[in-house]
C-alpha cells in the first residue's frame, strides 16, 4: 500500500518535495491557505488540496483533519515552512501520526525555547533574557550592555527584530507592546560574521551537512536593504568543520529525529562561535539551489525520501560532489532584470523572480567563487539594486 503524505505549506514553496513524493509512488495531499488556491503549485504531483484560513482556530483545524482522516490514512504529516511546524506537530499528536510532537517542535520555532535548550546543553549563545519578569529584565540590562535585540519568539529569519540602544528605549518599546511583550526574547547584539549549516537527518543522525558563510549578516540585509550573499565552505576548511560539529550538538540536543534543518551561528571578533537559531526546514533565499550546485544534493528531494522511509525504512544519501558555490541576490528596480551581461562560465543558475536579480555560481575553486560574488555585488548595486522596508511579519 502506498504512503499518504499530508504536506502543509501556507506559503508557496516545496515543489521538489511534492514532486519527489509523487515519484516515490506516494499519495500526496496539500494543506495550504485559501488565498493560495490558484497559485502555481505542481498540480501533477498533488492528488488533493485542502485549505485553512489565516487565523483559523486550532480546534477547527483539528476538526478538519479528523474529517479528512475518515477517508484518508495519513502516514506522514510534513511542514514545508517554518510557520507550519507547530500546526504539523499539533496534528501529528492529535491524529497519532509518527513524527515530531509539539514539545520538540517548540525548540525549532520559539527563539526563547531555542536559547533555553542551548543553554541547558552548554552550547554557547548570546546572553539573553525572557521578556517576562520585569525585575529579571532590569537585573539583566544592568549587567549586559546594549545594544540589544528584541526578537519575536515565533517569527522566522530577521522578521520583526528591533535593535534597542538603551534601557529607556527598551521600556518604551515594551510598554507599547503591552500584553504582547511576552512573545519576545531580549538578547545582546553580538557583532560578527554569520554562518549557516544546512542538514539532513535520518534515523536520529545527521547524514548530510554543509556549512556556508553569509556575505553580510541577514539582519543587516533585512534592515539596511543590502544584497544577500552566501557561499559554501570547503570540507577542508577548519571553520567549516567546527561549524558542522557544533551543529551536530545542536540537533542532537534539540531532538530532530528526521528531516531537514537550517541552523545559524555567529563568530565574534575573538573567534568564539555562538548559536543563533535553528529550524526544522530547508533554508530560504535559494539556499537549496546553492547547496545543490555545490554538492549535487537537493535538500527538498532528499527530505522527501527521508520522510517516506520513516522510522523503520532505509535511506541512502546520494554521493555528494565537492564544489564551491554561492549566490548573489537582490531586490531589483526592474520587474524582469536582464542579467545577460553576466556571462562567466561559472554561472549555473539565473534567478527568475519578479523584481529580483540573482545568480548562482559554482566552481572547484573556492577563491574563484568568492571573487565572482564580490564583483557581482558591486555590479548589482549599479545595475539592479532596490530596497524596501523590512516586513513586520512574513509575507508570501
Amino acid at each position: 500500500m502506498s504512503t499518504t503524505v499530508l504536506a502543509i505549506a501556507t506559503y508557496r514553496k516545496g515543489d521538489e518535495f511534492l514532486r519527489e513524493c509523487r515519484r516515490q509512488g506516494c499519495r500526496v495531499l496539500l494543506l495550504t491557505e485559501e488565498k493560495l488556491a490558484d497559485a502555481d503549485w505542481p498540480r501533477d504531483a498533488i492528488d488533493a488540496f485542502y485549505y485553512v484560513r489565516r487565523g483559523m482556530s486550532e480546534e477547527d483545524i483539528r476538526k478538519g483533519a479528523a474529517w479528512l482522516a475518515r477517508t484518508e490514512h495519513l502516514d506522514r504529516i510534513v511542514a514545508l515552512d517554518d510557520f507550519d511546524v507547530e500546526m504539523a506537530a499539533m496534528l501529528r499528536e492529535y491524529l497519532q501520526v509518527p513524527g515530531m510532537g509539539e514539545t520538540a517542535a517548540r525548540a525549532f520555532r520559539d527563539k526563547l525555547a531555542m536559547r533555553t535548550r542551548a543553554r541547558r546543553a552548554e552550547i554557547p549563545c548570546p546572553p539573553f533574557v525572557a521578556v517576562l519578569n520585569h525585575a529579571g529584565i532590569r537585573e539583566w540590562t544592568a549587567r549586559v550592555p546594549p545594544p540589544w535585540l528584541l526578537k519575536p519568539r515565533g517569527q522566522a529569519a530577521a522578521i520583526g527584530i528591533q535593535t534597542i540602544a538603551s534601557s529607556d528605549a527598551l521600556w518604551r518599546t515594551l510598554d507599547a507592546l503591552g500584553d504582547r511583550q511576552a512573545d519576545y526574547v531580549l538578547e545582546q547584539f553580538v557583532p560578527g560574521d554569520v554562518f549557516h549549516v544546512d542538514s539532513l537527518v535520518s534515523g536520529d543522525r545527521i547524514v548530510f551537512a554543509v556549512a556556508s558563510r553569509y556575505g553580510t549578516p541577514p539582519l543587516a540585509v533585512a534592515h539596511e536593504g543590502g544584497i544577500f550573499v552566501t557561499r559554501t565552505l570547503s570540507e577542508r576548511d577548519d571553520l567549516g568543520r567546527t561549524l558542522i560539529a557544533v551543529n551536530r550538538r545542536v540537533l542532537d540536543s534539540f531532538g530532530l529525529a528526521r528531516g531537514a534543518s537550517h541552523t545559524e551561528f555567529i563568530r565574534a571578533a575573538d573567534g568564539a562561535i555562538s548559536f543563533l537559531e535553528t529550524s526544522a526546514r530547508v533554508g530560504g533565499a535559494f539556499i537549496v539551489d546553492v547547496v545543490e550546485a555545490a554538492t549535487g544534493v537537493n535538500l527538498w528531494r532528499e527530505w522527501a525520501k527521508i520522510e517516506i522511509a520513516g522510522e523503520h525504512g532505509a535511506y541512502q544519501l546520494p554521493a555528494p560532489r565537492q564544489l564551491s558555490a554561492g549566490i548573489v541576490l537582490s531586490l531589483a528596480r526592474q520587474e524582469a532584470p536582464d542579467t545577460s551581461a553576466y556571462d562567466d562560465p561559472e554561472i549555473v543558475t539565473r534567478i527568475r523572480k519578479p523584481h529580483h536579480a540573482g545568480l548562482i555560481v559554482a566552481s572547484p575553486d573556492e577563491h574563484r567563487v568568492r571573487t565572482l560574488l564580490e564583483s557581482y555585488v558591486t555590479r548589482f548595486y549599479a545595475d539592479f539594486h532596490a530596497s524596501a522596508p523590512p516586513p513586520e511579519r512574513a509575507v508570501e
